[in-house]
């Protein structure tokens, strides 16, 4: 999360009577992220998130935020856009795209251990089945084809050896998407981005899943891939941690079986996964947007994650 747009007290004050949210009591810059404006608000009616979206459009948005409604409806623990008078869930506010949401429960566990992986998997999984029958189609927008274009934006900040690394990998990733087993993974909804800090949790227990505007129809074994590389990894190392790994897969599985095709093309989505954040990485932190309360990641982290699933791929 950050700030790129600012909102007063009493814009958003004025906006939350707006969507009958009541009196604003306090307001709150959110760090951490780096695509959307993001305010902490509480009011005496409750707490929520505030977000102006500073890249997705009008006509992306809708996908997203009727998939959070969506999957609510279904059981998944997720947050619940607020609704204007008219029904509508997608608002504007200083001219950007705006929406408000409930606060979830809890904290965000980043030192996770089995228990809470053994909690991810099962929810992720569950989520998977629960978006088959959404009817709206929005491909992920940090797919391959995003790989293909931005690679070589940011080839001229990298050391030779990096170029080689990351040249070869898209080389490979996109030798693998024409493939026929490919070609044949169950695919669905997938979350995109679900890291320790879009994961709530509550005396042990999760109580949510959030931030979900990297979501998109893609395969479930991408998703997989992106919550082994950081949920069941050292940070310092991205080591794989294999009793994570395998609480994780083991709660997964136990919803949803993965195919064949899917155990055997696991380690190379677990790579796709690391190029996906590496790239992504690399173009904030090279290329970075003004934005109050902005922290870019280390690009390094996921190009040590990736170094290592090439070093020592994860089978089941």
């Amino acid at each position: 999360m950050a700030v790129y747009t600012e909102v007063s007290f009493d814009e958003a004050a004025a906006f939350l009577r707006f969507l009958n949210l009541g009196q604003l009591q306090t307001i709150k810059g959110a760090a951490g992220g780096i695509e959307n404006t993001n305010y902490f608000v509480d009011t005496d009616q409750g707490q929520y998130v505030l977000t102006l979206f500073e890249r997705l459009t009008f006509e992306q948005l809708p996908f997203y935020l009727h998939l959070m409604k969506h999957l609510a409806t279904r059981g998944i623990p997720v947050p619940d856009p607020v609704e204007d008078s008219k029904g509508n869930i997608l608002h504007r506010l200083k001219g950007k795209p705006a929406a408000v949401v409930n606060k979830l429960r809890g904290h965000s566990e980043l030192a996770p251990g089995a228990a809470h992986c053994t909690g991810v998997g099962d929810m992720l999984a569950r989520m998977h089945l629960a978006g088959l029958d959404y009817s709206r189609q929005q491909p992920n927008l940090r797919c391959l084809n995003w790989w293909n274009e931005t690679v070589p934006v940011v080839l001229p900040h990298l050391t030779p050896e990096q170029r080689s690394l990351i040249l070869a990998e898209l080389a490979y990733q996109n030798h693998i998407a024409a493939s026929s087993s490919y070609q044949s993974l169950p695919r669905g909804v997938v979350h995109g981005d679900l890291f320790r800090d879009n994961v709530m949790f509550d005396n042990g227990q999760l109580t949510g899943f959030f931030d979900f505007y990297f979501a998109g129809c893609d395969t479930f074994l991408f998703d997989i891939g992106i919550c082994l590389n950081d949920w069941c990894i050292d940070l310092d190392s991205g080591k794989l941690d294999t009793v994570r790994a395998d609480a994780f897969m083991a709660a997964y599985q136990k919803v949803r079986p993965l195919t064949a095709q899917e155990r055997t093309l696991l380690p190379a989505l677990q790579r796709a996964a690391a190029l996906r954040f590496w790239v992504s990485r690399l173009w904030d932190f090279h290329l970075p947007r003004e934005a109050s309360m902005l922290k870019a990641h280390d690009p390094g982290h996921f190009e040590r994650v990736l170094r290592e699933r090439l070093a020592h791929p994860y089978l089941l």
